[in-house]
């Protein structure tokens, strides 16, 4: 049972109170989970290694000997054209997608043959696409991401109510508590989601596309979420971001893919030069300093 299985088992409502659902929950097919996080510090060697990975869909091959190793306590981002491979990526170092060929370490051990509580508690992801059980509200699709630390000695205690809590008041959607989720807004969904992954309080996470359907405003408010995640609480996080000066603002570990295979990686000041822009994207550019942060800042060629 891979780490997406383990938390569509959820079902917390079986050891809390319901809020007000209109149908019992269906299972949900998110991933992830919880456990507690490392003390903050700078990135070490890395703990999420992928080695030698042949990524496919059925027939169709979409990278081959890939090596990736996600430095840990780092908020690693990875950028690329549409169809270069970085979702799959994702896909295979969280155990929803078997490789090939190779093999994902977590931790020295292969994932593959870990049990899927023990990998929900350290290893979490947000899926590019979720849907959630019909009926179901956000408060108690939130609670799911506590999932990984019920037991049969363990059930709803006042600190996974405390963890809930928090987890909506970090994404905005504390007053959505009693809203049906099938009922809200793109953004507001997004928002909920990453609620549900805060909740499950893993030391290292996932992020496949995390401000998809968000305005620019809740694009930032969550990027400076996930930062506050991995500088304060010391959270090893990788993020898959369209948006390249998105990726260079905020990364501290930076990995740019071009059909299937990584070009460049390091830091975003070291990696991120108009030469790789226009490799990678195929975009002419300027690279400059961002006025803000002087992280490096991508400004297009004009059309002439």
């Amino acid at each position: 049972m891979d780490t997406q299985t383990a938390t569509r088992s959820a079902n917390p409502s079986a050891s809390r109170p319901a809020t007000g659902q209109r149908t019992a929950p269906g299972p949900h097919p998110g991933a992830g989970a919880a456990d507690g996080t490392d003390g903050a510090g700078g990135a070490g060697d890395p703990r999420l290694t992928g080695q030698e990975l042949t990524l496919a869909y059925d027939e169709r091959t979409i990278a081959q000997d890939l090596h990736v190793a996600v430095p840990d306590r780092s908020f690693t981002v990875v950028v690329g054209p549409n169809a270069c491979g970085k979702s799959t990526l994702l896909r295979a170092l969280s155990r929803m997608l078997k490789p090939a060929r190779g093999t994902v370490l977590l931790d020295g051990a292969d994932i593959s043959g870990m049990h899927a509580k023990a990998l929900a508690r350290t290893l979490g992801l947000l899926p590019q696409s979720s849907i959630a059980p019909d009926g179901i509200t956000v408060s108690d699709l939130v609670a799911r991401g506590r999932y990984p630390h019920q037991g049969l000695l363990r059930q709803w205690s006042r600190d996974d109510e405390r963890v809930v809590r928090e987890s909506m008041e970090a994404t905005g959607v504390e007053e959505l508590g009693d809203r049906f989720v099938d009922e809200l807004s793109g953004g507001q969904r997004q928002r909920v989601w990453i609620a549900m992954a805060l909740a499950q309080q893993t030391p290292l996470l996932l992020l496949d596309e995390p401000t998809t359907y968000l305005d620019i405003a809740h694009q930032i408010e969550i990027l400076d979420l996930c930062a506050r995640l991995h500088e304060e609480e010391g959270r090893t996080l990788v993020a898959v971001l369209h948006d390249l000066n998105h990726a260079a603002r905020y990364a501290t570990h930076l990995i740019a893919m071009r059909d299937g295979r990584i070009v460049a990686e390091g830091a975003p000041g070291e990696v991120v030069t108009a030469e790789l822009v226009e490799e990678v994207f195929g975009m002419p550019c300027r690279v400059i300093d961002d006025p803000e942060t002087g992280t490096p800042l991508v400004v297009p060629a004009a059309r002439r």
